[in-house]
């Protein structure tokens, strides 16, 4: 998405596509106005200048009649971009919708890319990076707390603590700097015990910061893995591995699971629960039958199936039918230190450890990935640029404490002030934008 096209007038359908009571095209740029004038009629005719609501008709070459209509204007600098911007409302007929953004395309505007609007908001100085990308996230949020996440950042609940933040920084800095300016007449602007205490403060806003992103890392129930397989697969030990202490008991007689047990794992900041389950086969009494039961239900309630198959043994036909049934289920053979694991399964013993590992990341894949909330895009981007910053600010403070050159303190500020500025957005590539604005849908 081409900065230099911030001059073109862009139009496209704000409103859910399809039909209903009311579809709204919304257009931006210098000459907004005047486009959307060429179809829109009102008495009194339209101020250019003012910001204010009309009444009128919309009328289109290839229509006998007019549309009822309205049309919201908003002069630059006062609007969402920055830009002249209008809206015109209308009914939400798709072929109307259609005709309409043909004909203002005609009359001067283009098509809006993804997000476009959102971006030029942006550059306008309208939003920061961090409420642009709370813009999208309202929208794709999936649940109410993802939705109120995402309004609190969209409201400024990132940008002003950093806002704050970087002016302290700043502070410190010209302070730190007009002493270089004078280091020769030995004049000191802030002494040793207030940089280390403003350093101090710094590096626990951006800690408190750092815990916020990590606090709205994942949303959601826990993620739910259950192991399943035929009796005496190895699903015991495999649960003992990954919990790390023998949670469950081990037997060589089959059968031995007949509740469920359940192990609550940290995956690297990924909680997931693992459940082992009763082996399937076949009901021979009321205590089998009420297992049997158990484990279906745990399977059902899963999010992910671990099935569990004893190396050099071949699928059945149990096996097959369900992952039939339950395609996403991973085929885990299990004992691979007493033979090899056949190509496709993941291959693990819980005597060697080999392959847990693998199993541990492959399950926290899943869980991030269906857990992975509206706002994950922008807290991904904002806590790589928070772990620098406390970085910079860490080395700083290492400076001081030990009176090393004050230019070195110098340079790690203003390396933590260039983190902070990224992630607000002072500081930005095209490549970036690109990145985050072509994730938005048109017409936002």
């Amino acid at each position: 998405m081409a900065v230099t096209d911030l001059q073109d007038t862009i139009v496209a359908l704000s409103s859910a596509p399809g039909p209903g009571g009311r579809a709204i095209i919304r257009l931006s740029g210098p000459n907004s106005i005047e486009v959307a004038t060429q179809v829109f009629h009102s008495d009194p005719r339209l101020t250019p200048n003012e910001r204010a609501f009309y009444a009128g008709e919309i009328r289109l070459p290839n229509l006998h009649s007019p549309i009822p209509a309205e049309i919201y204007v908003w002069p630059e600098p006062r609007s969402y971009t920055g830009q002249n911007l209008v809206e015109l409302h209308l009914p939400s007929s798709p072929p109307l919708v259609d005709l309409l953004i043909s004909q203002l395309l005609t009359g001067g505007a283009r098509a809006a890319q993804p997000g476009e609007f959102t971006l030029r908001a942006f550059l306008a100085g309208k939003l920061d990076l961090t409420r642009a990308e709370a813009v999208r996230a309202v929208i794709d949020a999936g649940s109410r707390d993802e939705l109120q996440e995402a309004l609190t950042q969209l409201a400024g609940g990132v940008s002003q603590p950093l806002q704050i933040l970087r002016d302290d920084l700043l502070n410190l800095l010209a302070d730190v700097e007009a002493g270089l300016d004078f280091a020769e007449e030995n004049i000191q602007f802030v002494n040793q015990e207030a940089l280390l205490n403003r350093v101090s403060k710094g590096m626990a806003l951006v800690t408190l910061l750092r815990k916020q992103f990590d606090s709205r890392g994942l949303s959601g129930p826990v993620f739910r893995v259950a192991l399943t397989g035929r009796p005496n697969a190895g699903k015991s030990s495999l649960f003992n591995a990954l919990a790390g202490k023998a949670a469950a008991l081990v037997s060589s007689e089959p059968g031995t699971t007949r509740d469920y047990l359940v192990h609550s794992l940290d995956l690297g900041g990924v909680q997931v629960e693992v459940v082992d389950t009763a082996g399937y086969r076949k009901v021979n009494g009321s205590i089998e039958s009420q297992a049997q039961a158990l484990r279906h239900e745990q399977a059902e309630k899963a999010d992910l199936l671990l099935l569990c198959v004893e190396a050099g043994s071949q699928l059945g036909d149990a096996e097959a039918a369900l992952l039939r049934k339950r395609p996403a289920t991973v085929v885990v053979a299990t004992k691979c230190d007493l033979a090899s694991a056949p190509a496709g399964q993941l291959a693990t013993s819980s005597v060697t450890k080999d392959g847990l590992d693998t199993l541990r990341n492959l399950i926290a894949d899943r869980a991030r990935a269906q857990a992975r909330p509206a706002l994950a895009p922008s807290l991904s981007r904002c806590r790589h640029h928070v772990d620098a910053c406390l970085e910079h600010l860490r080395r700083a403070h290492e400076f001081v404490l030990f009176e090393e050159a004050p230019e070195l303190m110098a340079l790690e500020l203003r390396s933590a002030l260039d983190d902070l500025g990224a992630m607000v957005g002072a500081v930005y590539t095209d490549d970036l934008l690109d990145r985050i604005f072509s994730r938005f849908c048109i017409g936002k």
